[in-house]
C-alpha cells in the first residue's frame, strides 16, 4: 500500500469493515512490471483504487487508454486533469500483447475523457477493441467508456467493435451530479446507456455512495437505470483520493449495501455488486457470466 493511500485512510478514519488486501507478492510484481515495461496506464494506479492489492495479487488490472491526463476535472476522481499528450498510435498493440501475456480470460478497459479530439477518442477505442480481439481470440471484453458528449455516431463505433459488455457510470444520483461531475450530465449518461441497450449491448453502470445521497434517491437512480435497459449495477463507497477532493459525507454500512443489492435484483438487474470496496471493474469476470 502506498504512503499516500495510508495518509488518506488515516485522515478519513475508515470504519472497521474496510479491510484492504496488501499489495505484495509475485503476481502483484508481475502485473506492475508488465504495465511499466509496456508503457501502459491503469485506473488502478491513476484512480488510487483501494482494491489494487487484491486485483493485482490475482494477476489482473483495469487498463486505461488514451493517456493518463483527462480533459475533465470531476471532484471525486484522482486522475490528472489538463491538456493531454498526443494519442499513442502503438498503444493498442502493446495493450493487446500485455493481455495475452497475462493470459486474461476477461479484460476491462477504460479511458480518460478526450474532449480535445474531434471524435472524443471513439475511433481510437475501436482500434483498441479490434487489436485486443485479434491478439486474444478467446478473451471477453468490458469497455468502461466516457459519454462522448452523447454523440450516437461515436457510441456506434464502440457497439460495432463488439465488446461483450459496455459500461458507462452515472457515478451518483441526479441531485448531486452537477456538484461532483465535470461536463457530464445525468440525463446524457442515461441517454448513452439507453442507446447502447437499444443497440443490443449488455450495459452496466456504477454509482458511489457516501456523498450525501438519500435512500430514496438511490432507489430512483436504480429505476432510471432499469428504464434504459441497464443489466448490471455496481455500488461502492466513495473515498476521497486526497484532502482537496470532495469529502465523504457518510460511511455506508455493509448491511445497507446488502439491502441495496437485494432491492436492485428485485427491481430487475441481472447482477448487482454492492459493498464498501466495490468499484466499476471489481470482480468484472462475474458480471459477464451473469
Amino acid at each position: 500500500m502506498s504512503e499516500s493511500r495510508k495518509i488518506v485512510e488515516k485522515r478519513q478514519r475508515l470504519p472497521e469493515w474496510f479491510r484492504m488486501e496488501r499489495a505484495r507478492g509475485e503476481a502483484y510484481s508481475r502485473v506492475k512490471n508488465l504495465v511499466k515495461r509496456n508503457h501502459l496506464n491503469t485506473i488502478c494506479t491513476s484512480g488510487n483504487c483501494p482494491n489494487i492489492g487484491e486485483c493485482w495479487n490475482a494477476g489482473t488490472a483495469t487498463f486505461m487508454i488514451l493517456g493518463d491526463v483527462c480533459t475533465r476535472s470531476c471532484k471525486f476522481c484522482s486522475v490528472r486533469t489538463g491538456k493531454p499528450f498526443e494519442v499513442d498510435k502503438n498503444e493498442p498493440a502493446r495493450l493487446a500483447k500485455t493481455i495475452r501475456i497475462m493470459k486474461l480470460k476477461h479484460a476491462v478497459v477504460t479511458s480518460v475523457d478526450r474532449d480535445d479530439l474531434e471524435d472524443k477518442g471513439s475511433s481510437f477505442w475501436t482500434e483498441v477493441i479490434h487489436s485486443i480481439k485479434r491478439e486474444n481470440l478467446d478473451v471477453t471484453l468490458e469497455t468502461l467508456i466516457p459519454d462522448f458528449d452523447g454523440h450516437e455516431k461515436y457510441l456506434l463505433n464502440i457497439v460495432e467493435a463488439g465488446p461483450e459488455v459496455i459500461s458507462h457510470n452515472l457515478e451518483t444520483v441526479r441531485r448531486l451530479t452537477q456538484q461532483i461531475r465535470s461536463r457530464a450530465k445525468y440525463d446524457r449518461s442515461l441517454g448513452v446507456l439507453d442507446f447502447l441497450s437499444k443497440s443490443g449491448c449488455i450495459t452496466k453502470s456504477g454509482i458511489m455512495l457516501g456523498l450525501g445521497e438519500t435512500k430514496s434517491e438511490v432507489f430512483e437512480t436504480m429505476d432510471d437505470l432499469i428504464q434504459v435497459g441497464c443489466k448490471i449495477l455496481t455500488i461502492g463507497q466513495y473515498l476521497a483520493p486526497t484532502a482537496s477532493h470532495i469529502q465523504v459525507q457518510e460511511y455506508i454500512t455493509p448491511e445497507l449495501f446488502e439491502e441495496y443489492r437485494k432491492v436492485g435484483l428485485e427491481k430487475g438487474f441481472v447482477f448487482v455488486e454492492s459493498s464498501p470496496l466495490v468499484r466499476s471493474s471489481y470482480h468484472a469476470e462475474k458480471h459477464i457470466n451473469a
